[in-house]
């Protein structure tokens, strides 16, 4: 993973909510959210809370009383949040989700919506989950499938090679739908304390009101923004462009459910 596959500032944030949000994740919160409000949590943690659109689901599922703490490595992505929701129950606080400051069994569910991927250690990001979970607390978490399931990446990736032929952008390929291989990530989790781990795969349907928005919403909405801009300059005809860039299938997803030991 590059350094700066990480970094969601400048006016990444802002695309990101308004374009990548409705495109691709808004579905997913809504699924995650009523999986983990099955458990009746009084205390949730989210860890890469990004924009919020998980945060914003898990509010309108969980019940009046219970508290959310939202987190995420980058402060431009919570001060986008912060915009979307002002609900009394949600506070947004810049960490690390490999070195949380909080307590040990400080929280019922720990809850992380397509940032897995990002943990430059995942045992340790893991570990920090189950630290901070009460005996008999839940970690829910999803991440994408592979590339070539993934129809919007992997079209848009396919259209920037043909670009840049020389050095090719593969942020998408490289760090989001690159940690999908189901029997690594349960070995993970075992590796950092959980015990009962339980996958399913979820698949939904979306369709981008046009090329121009699919195309936008990943190259200026997400850190490959990052790698276009760090040097990718020098240009070659293209064979199909964003504008090949039609209604696709929104990817399949594996989501994990993973249970702390009691």
């Amino acid at each position: 993973m590059a350094a700066e596959d990480t970094v969601f500032a400048g006016s990444i944030p802002e695309i990101y909510e308004r374009s990548l949000v409705p495109l691709i994740f808004e579905p997913y919160a809504r699924d995650l959210a009523q999986r983990l409000a099955k458990t009746d949590p009084r205390n949730v943690l989210e860890t890469a809370a990004g924009t919020g659109a998980l945060t914003r689901a898990i509010a309108s599922c969980v019940p009046a009383h219970a508290r959310i703490v939202a987190t995420d490595l980058n402060q431009p992505m919570l001060l986008q949040a912060a915009t979307k929701s002002h609900d009394g129950r949600i506070e947004w606080r810049q960490a690390d989700a490999l070195a949380l400051p909080f307590e040990d069994q400080s929280f019922d569910v720990v809850a992380c919506q397509f940032g897995a991927m990002f943990f430059p250690d995942k045992i340790q990001g893991y570990k920090e989950a189950r630290r901070v979970l009460r005996p008999g607390g839940c970690f829910f978490f999803n991440v994408w499938d592979k590339i070539s399931e993934n129809e919007f990446a992997d079209v848009v990736t396919e259209a920037l090679a043909a670009l840049f032929p020389h050095d090719p952008p593969r942020f998408l390929a490289r760090t989001p739908h690159g940690y999908h291989d189901v029997e690594r990530i349960r070995a993970e989790l075992n590796a950092a304390g959980f015990i009962d781990v339980s996958i399913d795969e979820v698949g939904e349907t979306s369709k981008a009101a046009s090329p121009r928005d699919a195309a936008i919403a990943y190259c200026q909405g997400t850190p490959l923004r990052n790698e276009m801009s760090a040097g990718h300059h020098q240009t070659s005809r293209p064979r199909g462009g964003p504008g090949s860039i039609g209604w696709c299938r929104l990817p399949r997803v594996i989501r994990l459910t993973s249970s702390a030991k009691a």
